[in-house]
């Protein structure tokens, strides 16, 4: 079968497809991802085999379009449902669908797999008459953000004659205790057990901390849009002196940060490697990160920025595996307090079994391609 993956060209949303698509073509199928060529290099390593179908601007033209379209909005930073319909279902459809109907038809899939804010995916598929699919990132989008991305997509599907149609699934990796109050499931839903970002082949290890004694390790992590190097530093310093070692990814941050004793700065590294022997996460608390902690039951102290972290640090703070914090001066005393009690820990080791009772990402394509087959003989017969 022929898988075309479709995602929001940002690591936050195509990293979630990569599993899926790793095991897809682990079981023989032929696999191709739609996103923008600006995301080229960043997804070499990790789907180095998986041809990149061009289509669409980067973020910043996009964010520099609905500026133009709505002065004043900030769809990133200040999420407003209707800019952030204009971003989603609005300026990236209309700059990105013509490339990825060209694309899509050269490459000519049996279905679409995309994101859960991906738009374009969804309209390719009624376009070339093939199922889709829809990979979700994290808690479910609250109806207040996805009902205004519909409404403004409809009009692009009818300016080209076409008529929308449900997904054949919704793959979804988060445990239902992270969904929010009243959540039910999809009736197409196909869970799926989420699992730390890793990378194929071996790389470096990272430096050891002193060895004299076993102190908690932190891992502090602002994602790959946000965060500042003041921001990093701010929360660092408010740590208790030598009570942690701590681990800070740099991100996008382009300075220098100066390692320590016990503190050191690493950039981009796939969590799994990062996750190794740590107690406790500080993130902004993106979808990718929450997963990921919930998965190996670390607790999080979250101090969310932007975007869906408001909605994904909510939905932790729920659990009890997380802390949830608004200002960067108050991380280090909800990390000591954390660390002092067993609560949340116990709460993020209740998520993990929780996930490591969902079938695998294998699984998951298995029923996929179950169903999209049954739609073809249904369509023939």
């Amino acid at each position: 079968m022929r898988i075309l993956f479709s995602g929001v060209p940002a690591l936050g949303h195509l990293l979630p497809l990569v599993p899926l698509a790793r095991t897809a073509q682990a079981a023989g199928h032929d696999v191709a991802l739609l996103t923008s060529g600006g995301m080229r290099d960043a997804l070499a390593a990790e789907l180095p085999t998986v041809p990149l179908l061009a289509a669409g601007p980067m973020p910043s033209a996009l964010f520099a379009e609905v500026a133009r379209r709505i002065p004043g909005s900030d769809p990133a930073n200040r999420p407003e449902p209707a800019d952030v319909a204009e971003f989603f279902a609005g300026t990236r459809v209309d700059l990105t669908v013509d490339d990825a109907l060209r694309e899509a038809t050269t490459w000519s899939p049996d279905v679409v797999v995309a994101d859960a804010v991906d738009l374009v995916g969804p309209l390719v598929a009624a376009a070339l008459g093939i199922p889709y699919a829809v990979v979700a990132f994290g808690p479910e989008v609250p109806d207040a953000f996805r009902r205004p991305m519909t409404d403004l997509v409809l009009p692009r599907y009818t300016q080209r004659g076409l008529v929308p149609s449900p997904p054949v699934a919704l793959l979804d990796p988060t445990p239902a205790s992270l969904q929010a109050p009243g959540w039910t499931q999809h009736p197409v839903t196909v869970p799926f057990r989420s699992e730390p970002h890793s990378r194929p082949g071996e790389r470096a290890p990272l430096a050891p901390f002193p060895a004299s004694h076993r102190r908690p390790r932190v891992l502090v992590t602002l994602g790959t849009v946000f965060g500042d190097a003041a921001l990093l530093q701010t929360i660092i310093d408010g740590f208790h002196p030598d009570e942690a070692d701590v681990l800070a990814t740099v991100g996008v941050i382009g300075d220098h940060l100066a390692d320590s004793e016990h503190v050191h700065f690493v950039p981009f590294r796939p969590m799994r490697e990062l996750l190794d022997g740590v107690d406790v996460v500080v993130s902004a608390a993106g979808a990718g990160t929450v997963l990921a902690a919930a998965s190996a039951g670390v607790p999080m102290v979250l101090l969310p920025q932007g975007a869906d972290q408001f909605i994904n640090a909510a939905r932790a703070a729920e659990t009890g595996m997380a802390v949830v914090v608004d200002r960067a001066e108050a991380v280090g005393s909800a990390v000591h307090r954390m660390l002092a009690g067993s609560a949340h820990a116990d709460a993020a080791r209740r998520l993990r079994a929780e996930t490591e009772q969902r079938p695998s990402a294998t699984d998951a394509i298995s029923e996929l391609v179950a169903r999209v087959r049954r739609v073809a003989i249904a369509e023939q017969g």
